[in-house]
């Protein structure tokens, strides 16, 4: 004969402290939990109500420029450390944490139009209009400093100057070369006071260059002729170049994918590439209503910010046709320059308004200290929301943003521009001989030719 019988130790459900979470057991047979999916629902749905509700994401302005911030960098030793040029020669060393400026690097006569930092963060470099590349040794010293006065830095360390003026400059990942562009490109060592090796593909400016995080010999630039251009500085030439409809302003490789690269165009567009596949495009990111100015990839890869000249920035995910996230304020102006911070939690831009705005990544993610429990339970709201974000009501609350008055007309009106253009090309496809005119996809579209 067979006895069952329920047996209980008190040790598995009693606290051993007053202090200690009461140990709680589930069954999660399905069969008894007929409502789960009305609760999960019910759950998301008041989640994505409250992101919206605690959505704040401008965290503060900087300001101390007395002109147009144009370009800015960060330093890889130091989360907190920002540098900032401007129009009118000035390059400042910002504490982002606490909104404030911590050096300035005098000399620059014209605009500054391109700063990068070494690789290991002891060497900063900067390049202007007024045809100067200045290397400042040792740029994060007034960082340690206690002393709250703001400081001008010593004398550069070198100072090179050239036959043209320069419109931007990128550090190789690794090792002590750096690149500038202007008339052409200009490939400089540490210790030379020339460029060790020059590259001409035309006559136009070149405009905007990045090293390949994967690869230190590969380079990018965007030029006025609006082609993009590699190089390999293992060769002696130029290796492909791609020319659009229109000019890309800035381009950005993505630091987890270091093949595929991202341009921001002046036709409100961003278009991601791979680099050895370009006669199209893989994604093409859309949202602006006016040309796109900077870009910059998260450090993750995952996501990617834009300034744009229609006084907004906006966050795109890497793979994504539309943005996830846009701000704005009503003071700030067309925005020239941006960036991510090294851990992804925020963002930099900088505008016409002489101001830089810190931003966080993420508009409704609270900051300071987060108990394990919170971080808990905001990750099983994530994925609840995950699960039901394709039924509307919670997809309506996700996209809603509200937008300035402007941005929101500007877009209607090219939403219906870009409809009668589809609307005319779909009459030319009825009235034309079958097979006369082959249907070109928008990732082809605003391509025209690619040149080895």
């Amino acid at each position: 004969m067979r006895v069952k019988v329920i047996s209980r130790s008190t040790d598995d459900f009693t606290r051993e402290r007053s202090q200690d979470l009461q140990k709680v057991f589930r069954n999660y047979d399905p069969a008894l939990r007929s409502q789960e999916k009305a609760v999960e629902y019910t759950r998301a749905l008041n989640a994505a109500k409250l992101e919206k509700i605690f959505a704040k994401p401008f965290v503060g302005a900087m300001d101390g420029h007395i002109d147009a911030v144009s370009c800015m960098a960060k330093n890889p030793n130091y989360l907190k450390a920002m540098f900032s040029g401007s129009m009118d020669g000035d390059i400042r060393l910002w504490d982002i944490a606490a909104r404030k400026t911590i050096c300035q690097f005098p000399g620059h006569q014209g605009a500054v139009r391109g700063l990068a930092t070494s690789t290991d963060g002891d060497l900063l470099i900067s390049c202007g209009v007024d045809s100067t590349v200045r290397l400042w040794k040792d740029p994060m010293r007034k960082m340690m400093d206690s002393n709250d006065a703001i400081a001008d830095a010593s004398q550069p360390s070198a100072v090179y100057t050239w036959k043209h003026a320069f419109w931007g400059v990128d550090h190789q990942w690794d090792g002590n070369i750096f690149a500038t562009v202007g008339a052409q490109v200009d490939i400089w060592d540490h210790n030379r006071s020339e460029p060790i090796n020059s590259f001409e593909w035309g006559k136009d400016t070149v405009i905007s260059v990045r090293f390949n995080p994967g690869e230190p010999d590969v380079l990018i630039t965007s030029a006025s002729d609006r082609s993009l251009t590699l190089y390999d500085l293992r060769m002696s030439s130029p290796a492909r170049k791609l020319i659009m409809k229109t000019r890309c302003n800035s381009v950005c490789w993505n630091p987890r994918e270091p093949m595929n690269f991202t341009a921001a165009n002046e036709d409100t567009n961003c278009y991601s590439f791979d680099a050895r596949k370009l006669n199209e495009a893989k994604v093409v990111h859309k949202g602006h209503v006016s040309a796109v100015m900077d870009i910059d990839y998260s450090p993750t890869g995952r996501e990617f910010v834009t300034g744009s000249y229609d006084r907004t920035v906006r966050i795109f995910t890497y793979n994504g046709d539309h943005s996830r996230e846009i701000y704005h304020t009503k003071r700030m102006q067309r925005v020239f320059c941006v960036k991510y911070t090294y851990d992804g939690t925020y963002l930099v831009s900088g505008s016409d308004d002489t101001n830089l705005r810190l931003w966080k990544s993420k508009a409704s993610e609270q900051l300071g200290v987060i108990l394990p429990r919170e971080r808990k339970k905001q990750e099983y709201l994530d994925a609840v929301k995950e699960r039901y974000k394709h039924l509307p009501e919670i997809k309506r609350i996700v996209r809603h943003r509200h937008l300035p008055k402007p941005i929101y007309k500007a877009a209607n009106i090219r939403r219906a521009m870009i409809d009668a253009e589809n609307r005319k090309e779909q009459r030319r496809q009825a009235h034309s001989a079958p097979g006369s005119r082959p249907v070109q996809p928008f990732r082809k579209r605003r391509l025209i030719k690619e040149v080895e």
